[in-house]
Protein backbone atom coordinates (compact mmCIF):
# COMPACT_ATOMS: atom_id res chain seq x y z
CA UNK A 1 0.00 0.00 0.00
CA UNK A 2 2.80 2.41 0.94
CA UNK A 3 4.64 1.70 -2.32
CA UNK A 4 1.49 2.47 -4.22
CA UNK A 5 1.03 5.77 -2.36
CA UNK A 6 4.67 6.75 -2.96
CA UNK A 7 4.18 6.06 -6.64
CA UNK A 8 1.06 8.25 -6.69
CA UNK A 9 3.16 11.14 -5.31
CA UNK A 10 5.92 10.81 -7.86
CA UNK A 11 3.75 10.16 -10.91
CA UNK A 12 0.62 12.31 -11.33
CA UNK A 13 -2.20 11.21 -13.62
CA UNK A 14 -3.22 13.52 -16.43
CA UNK A 15 -4.97 13.38 -19.81
CA UNK A 16 -4.13 14.15 -23.45
CA UNK A 17 -5.46 17.08 -25.43
CA UNK A 18 -7.37 15.04 -28.02
CA UNK A 19 -8.49 16.16 -31.49
CA UNK A 20 -10.55 13.85 -33.72
CA UNK A 21 -9.58 14.21 -37.39
CA UNK A 22 -11.86 11.65 -39.00
CA UNK A 23 -13.66 8.49 -38.07
CA UNK A 24 -10.58 6.36 -37.41
CA UNK A 25 -7.96 9.11 -36.99
CA UNK A 26 -6.99 11.40 -34.12
CA UNK A 27 -4.13 13.48 -32.70
CA UNK A 28 -3.11 13.45 -29.04
CA UNK A 29 -0.87 16.21 -27.68
CA UNK A 30 0.59 16.83 -24.24
CA UNK A 31 2.95 19.44 -22.81
CA UNK A 32 4.23 18.57 -19.35
CA UNK A 33 5.32 21.97 -18.05
CA UNK A 34 5.25 20.78 -14.42
CA UNK A 35 8.03 19.44 -12.20
CA UNK A 36 6.31 16.04 -11.89
CA UNK A 37 6.28 12.98 -14.12
CA UNK A 38 2.82 12.74 -15.69
CA UNK A 39 1.10 9.43 -16.44
CA UNK A 40 -1.31 9.34 -19.39
CA UNK A 41 -3.41 6.40 -20.50
CA UNK A 42 -5.80 5.71 -23.36
CA UNK A 43 -7.41 2.50 -24.57
CA UNK A 44 -6.47 1.81 -28.21
CA UNK A 45 -7.61 -1.30 -30.05
CA UNK A 46 -5.58 -3.39 -32.49
CA UNK A 47 -7.09 -1.68 -35.57
CA UNK A 48 -4.88 1.37 -35.01
CA UNK A 49 -1.35 2.26 -36.08
CA UNK A 50 0.29 4.54 -33.53
CA UNK A 51 2.87 7.22 -34.35
CA UNK A 52 4.45 8.85 -31.29
CA UNK A 53 6.78 11.84 -31.41
CA UNK A 54 8.82 13.14 -28.46
CA UNK A 55 9.37 16.78 -29.44
CA UNK A 56 11.11 17.76 -26.21
CA UNK A 57 12.41 16.00 -23.10
CA UNK A 58 11.81 12.28 -22.62
CA UNK A 59 9.04 9.77 -21.95
CA UNK A 60 8.41 6.05 -21.56
CA UNK A 61 5.83 3.60 -22.85
CA UNK A 62 4.84 1.09 -20.19
CA UNK A 63 3.54 -2.30 -21.35
CA UNK A 64 2.12 -5.34 -19.56
CA UNK A 65 1.46 -3.50 -16.30
CA UNK A 66 5.01 -2.24 -15.99
CA UNK A 67 6.85 -5.43 -16.93
CA UNK A 68 8.23 -3.87 -20.12
CA UNK A 69 9.27 -0.25 -20.74
CA UNK A 70 10.19 1.42 -24.04
CA UNK A 71 11.95 4.80 -23.87
CA UNK A 72 11.34 7.57 -26.38
CA UNK A 73 13.81 10.43 -26.17
CA UNK A 74 13.82 14.03 -27.43
CA UNK A 75 13.55 14.43 -31.23
CA UNK A 76 12.78 10.73 -31.68
CA UNK A 77 9.71 8.91 -32.96
CA UNK A 78 8.14 5.52 -32.36
CA UNK A 79 5.76 3.59 -34.61
CA UNK A 80 3.67 0.87 -32.95
CA UNK A 81 1.35 -1.59 -34.66
CA UNK A 82 0.15 -4.99 -33.50
CA UNK A 83 -2.82 -6.53 -35.34
CA UNK A 84 -2.80 -9.50 -32.97
CA UNK A 85 -3.62 -7.60 -29.76
CA UNK A 86 -4.68 -4.21 -28.44
CA UNK A 87 -1.89 -1.79 -27.54
CA UNK A 88 -3.33 0.60 -24.94
CA UNK A 89 -1.28 3.75 -24.44
CA UNK A 90 0.32 4.02 -21.01
CA UNK A 91 2.80 6.85 -21.26
CA UNK A 92 4.94 8.43 -18.55
CA UNK A 93 6.10 11.91 -19.57
CA UNK A 94 9.03 13.55 -17.78
CA UNK A 95 8.92 17.18 -16.56
CA UNK A 96 9.38 19.80 -19.31
CA UNK A 97 8.60 17.26 -22.03
CA UNK A 98 6.27 17.49 -25.04
CA UNK A 99 4.58 14.65 -26.93
CA UNK A 100 2.47 14.39 -30.09
CA UNK A 101 0.77 11.14 -31.13
CA UNK A 102 -1.09 10.40 -34.37
CA UNK A 103 -3.43 7.40 -34.27
CA UNK A 104 -4.95 6.13 -37.49
CA UNK A 105 -6.88 2.99 -38.28
CA UNK A 106 -5.22 0.51 -40.64
CA UNK A 107 -8.18 0.90 -43.01
CA UNK A 108 -7.70 4.68 -43.25
CA UNK A 109 -3.96 4.26 -43.51
CA UNK A 110 -4.19 1.81 -46.42
CA UNK A 111 -6.44 4.31 -48.15
CA UNK A 112 -3.76 7.00 -47.92
CA UNK A 113 -1.05 4.78 -49.41
CA UNK A 114 -3.00 2.42 -51.66
CA UNK A 115 -0.92 3.31 -54.72
CA UNK A 116 2.43 3.52 -52.94
CA UNK A 117 2.12 0.82 -50.29
CA UNK A 118 4.95 -1.25 -51.75
CA UNK A 119 7.76 0.64 -50.04
CA UNK A 120 6.06 0.84 -46.62
CA UNK A 121 7.36 -2.38 -45.12
CA UNK A 122 4.58 -3.26 -42.73
CA UNK A 123 1.85 -2.78 -45.37
CA UNK A 124 3.14 -5.66 -47.49
CA UNK A 125 1.12 -8.88 -47.68
CA UNK A 126 3.87 -10.76 -45.85
CA UNK A 127 3.72 -8.39 -42.87
CA UNK A 128 0.05 -7.48 -42.64
CA UNK A 129 -0.55 -9.83 -39.69
CA UNK A 130 2.75 -9.14 -37.91
CA UNK A 131 3.41 -6.68 -35.13
CA UNK A 132 5.64 -3.76 -36.03
CA UNK A 133 7.72 -1.49 -33.79
CA UNK A 134 10.04 1.09 -35.33
CA UNK A 135 11.93 3.98 -33.80
CA UNK A 136 13.41 6.86 -35.76
CA UNK A 137 14.65 10.43 -35.66
CA UNK A 138 12.42 13.47 -36.08
CA UNK A 139 13.66 15.37 -39.13
CA UNK A 140 13.77 19.20 -39.14
CA UNK A 141 10.74 19.40 -41.46
CA UNK A 142 8.80 17.08 -39.13
CA UNK A 143 9.88 19.19 -36.13
CA UNK A 144 8.31 22.26 -37.73
CA UNK A 145 4.95 20.52 -38.19
CA UNK A 146 5.01 19.06 -34.66
CA UNK A 147 5.71 22.47 -33.11
CA UNK A 148 2.93 24.02 -35.19
CA UNK A 149 0.54 21.43 -33.72
CA UNK A 150 1.78 21.94 -30.14
CA UNK A 151 1.75 25.74 -30.40
CA UNK A 152 -1.58 26.04 -32.22
CA UNK A 153 -3.02 29.51 -31.65
CA UNK A 154 -5.52 30.02 -34.48
CA UNK A 155 -9.32 30.18 -34.27
CA UNK A 156 -10.83 27.09 -32.62
CA UNK A 157 -13.35 26.73 -35.44
CA UNK A 158 -10.60 25.62 -37.84
CA UNK A 159 -8.63 23.49 -35.37
CA UNK A 160 -9.97 20.17 -36.67
CA UNK A 161 -9.22 21.05 -40.30
CA UNK A 162 -5.76 22.45 -39.43
CA UNK A 163 -4.80 19.39 -37.38
CA UNK A 164 -6.04 17.05 -40.10
CA UNK A 165 -3.80 18.77 -42.64
CA UNK A 166 -0.84 18.69 -40.26
CA UNK A 167 -1.36 14.99 -39.43
CA UNK A 168 -1.25 14.01 -43.09
CA UNK A 169 1.71 16.32 -43.70
CA UNK A 170 3.49 14.64 -40.80
CA UNK A 171 2.81 11.14 -42.15
CA UNK A 172 4.01 12.12 -45.62
CA UNK A 173 7.26 13.45 -44.13
CA UNK A 174 7.63 10.36 -41.93
CA UNK A 175 7.52 8.07 -44.97
CA UNK A 176 9.37 10.43 -47.29
CA UNK A 177 12.12 8.51 -49.07
CA UNK A 178 14.04 11.55 -50.26
CA UNK A 179 15.31 14.16 -47.83
CA UNK A 180 15.57 16.53 -50.82
CA UNK A 181 11.87 17.20 -50.29
CA UNK A 182 12.70 19.13 -47.11
CA UNK A 183 13.77 22.15 -49.16
CA UNK A 184 10.49 22.23 -51.11
CA UNK A 185 8.51 21.61 -47.94
CA UNK A 186 9.96 24.66 -46.24
CA UNK A 187 11.77 27.24 -48.42
CA UNK A 188 13.78 28.80 -45.58
CA UNK A 189 15.12 25.36 -44.66
CA UNK A 190 18.07 24.95 -46.99
CA UNK A 191 19.65 22.50 -44.57
CA UNK A 192 19.37 21.26 -41.02
CA UNK A 193 21.86 23.85 -39.74
CA UNK A 194 19.18 26.55 -40.13
CA UNK A 195 16.88 24.69 -37.74
CA UNK A 196 19.75 24.35 -35.28
CA UNK A 197 20.34 28.11 -35.55
CA UNK A 198 16.66 28.87 -34.89
CA UNK A 199 16.71 26.62 -31.82
CA UNK A 200 19.85 28.45 -30.67
CA UNK A 201 17.99 31.76 -31.04
CA UNK A 202 15.25 30.49 -28.73
CA UNK A 203 17.84 29.38 -26.15
CA UNK A 204 19.54 32.81 -26.30
CA UNK A 205 16.37 34.85 -25.69
CA UNK A 206 15.33 32.56 -22.83
CA UNK A 207 18.75 32.74 -21.18
CA UNK A 208 18.83 36.54 -21.53
CA UNK A 209 15.14 37.28 -21.14
CA UNK A 210 15.74 40.20 -18.73
CA UNK A 211 17.95 41.94 -21.32
CA UNK A 212 17.27 40.24 -24.67
CA UNK A 213 19.21 41.16 -27.80
CA UNK A 214 17.53 43.06 -30.63
CA UNK A 215 16.38 41.05 -33.65
CA UNK A 216 19.42 42.23 -35.59
CA UNK A 217 21.79 41.28 -32.76
CA UNK A 218 20.09 37.90 -32.44
CA UNK A 219 20.29 37.28 -36.19
CA UNK A 220 23.99 38.22 -36.20
CA UNK A 221 24.70 35.98 -33.21
CA UNK A 222 23.16 32.86 -34.79
CA UNK A 223 24.41 33.62 -38.30
CA UNK A 224 21.10 34.09 -40.16
CA UNK A 225 19.61 37.16 -41.77
CA UNK A 226 16.59 38.75 -40.05
CA UNK A 227 14.10 37.52 -42.67
CA UNK A 228 15.12 33.88 -42.23
CA UNK A 229 15.20 34.27 -38.44
CA UNK A 230 11.66 35.67 -38.35
CA UNK A 231 10.21 33.17 -40.85
CA UNK A 232 12.00 30.21 -39.31
CA UNK A 233 11.08 31.09 -35.73
CA UNK A 234 7.43 31.51 -36.70
CA UNK A 235 7.36 28.14 -38.49
CA UNK A 236 9.08 26.18 -35.73
CA UNK A 237 7.55 27.83 -32.66
CA UNK A 238 4.29 29.18 -34.07
CA UNK A 239 4.92 32.75 -32.96
CA UNK A 240 7.19 35.76 -33.50
CA UNK A 241 10.41 35.97 -31.50
CA UNK A 242 9.21 38.66 -29.10
CA UNK A 243 5.67 37.35 -28.76
CA UNK A 244 7.17 33.97 -27.80
CA UNK A 245 9.50 35.73 -25.33
CA UNK A 246 6.63 37.73 -23.83
CA UNK A 247 4.62 34.54 -23.19
CA UNK A 248 7.70 32.85 -21.72
CA UNK A 249 8.44 35.80 -19.40
CA UNK A 250 4.86 35.92 -18.17
CA UNK A 251 4.91 32.19 -17.44
CA UNK A 252 8.17 32.58 -15.47
CA UNK A 253 6.67 35.55 -13.61
CA UNK A 254 3.53 33.57 -12.74
CA UNK A 255 5.61 30.72 -11.31
CA UNK A 256 7.81 33.13 -9.32
CA UNK A 257 4.71 34.76 -7.83
CA UNK A 258 3.32 31.34 -6.93
CA UNK A 259 6.54 30.40 -5.11
CA UNK A 260 6.15 33.48 -2.88
CA UNK A 261 9.90 34.09 -2.58
CA UNK A 262 9.83 37.47 -4.35
CA UNK A 263 7.52 40.48 -4.21
CA UNK A 264 5.90 41.98 -7.32
CA UNK A 265 8.74 44.48 -7.93
CA UNK A 266 11.40 41.76 -7.65
CA UNK A 267 9.54 39.41 -10.00
CA UNK A 268 9.12 42.20 -12.55
CA UNK A 269 12.83 43.01 -12.38
CA UNK A 270 13.81 39.33 -12.79
CA UNK A 271 11.86 39.02 -16.04
CA UNK A 272 13.16 42.30 -17.45
CA UNK A 273 10.84 45.15 -16.43
CA UNK A 274 12.60 48.24 -15.04
CA UNK A 275 9.42 49.62 -13.47
CA UNK A 276 6.69 47.76 -11.61
CA UNK A 277 3.97 49.65 -13.53
CA UNK A 278 5.21 48.23 -16.85
CA UNK A 279 5.34 44.73 -15.37
CA UNK A 280 1.84 45.03 -13.88
CA UNK A 281 0.45 46.22 -17.23
CA UNK A 282 2.14 43.34 -19.09
CA UNK A 283 0.93 40.75 -16.56
CA UNK A 284 -2.63 42.08 -16.77
CA UNK A 285 -2.49 41.98 -20.58
CA UNK A 286 -1.52 38.29 -20.44
CA UNK A 287 -3.65 37.01 -17.56
CA UNK A 288 -6.44 39.59 -17.18
CA UNK A 289 -5.54 40.36 -13.57
CA UNK A 290 -2.79 42.15 -11.67
CA UNK A 291 0.11 40.26 -10.06
CA UNK A 292 -1.11 41.27 -6.58
CA UNK A 293 -4.66 40.00 -7.22
CA UNK A 294 -3.22 36.82 -8.70
CA UNK A 295 -1.17 36.17 -5.55
CA UNK A 296 -4.20 36.87 -3.37
CA UNK A 297 -6.26 34.37 -5.37
CA UNK A 298 -3.77 31.62 -4.47
CA UNK A 299 -4.41 31.87 -0.74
Amino acid sequence: MNDEMDNEKSVARSSFDETTLDDGALILTYKNESSQVKSLAKEIDSDYIQFHFCVKGASRFVFNEGRYVLNIMEENSLLLYNPQRDLPIHLEIDPNSWMVSVLISIKNFHGLFSQEAGYITFLSDDNKDKKYYKDGVISPSMAIVLNQVLNYNLNDSIKNLYFKGKAYELLSLYFNRSEDADVEQCPFLVDETNVIKIRKAKEIIIARMAEPPSLQELADEIGLNIKKLKEGFKQIYGDSVFSFLFDYKMEVARKLLESGDDNVNEVGHKVGYSTSSHFIAAFKKKYGTTPKKYVMSLT
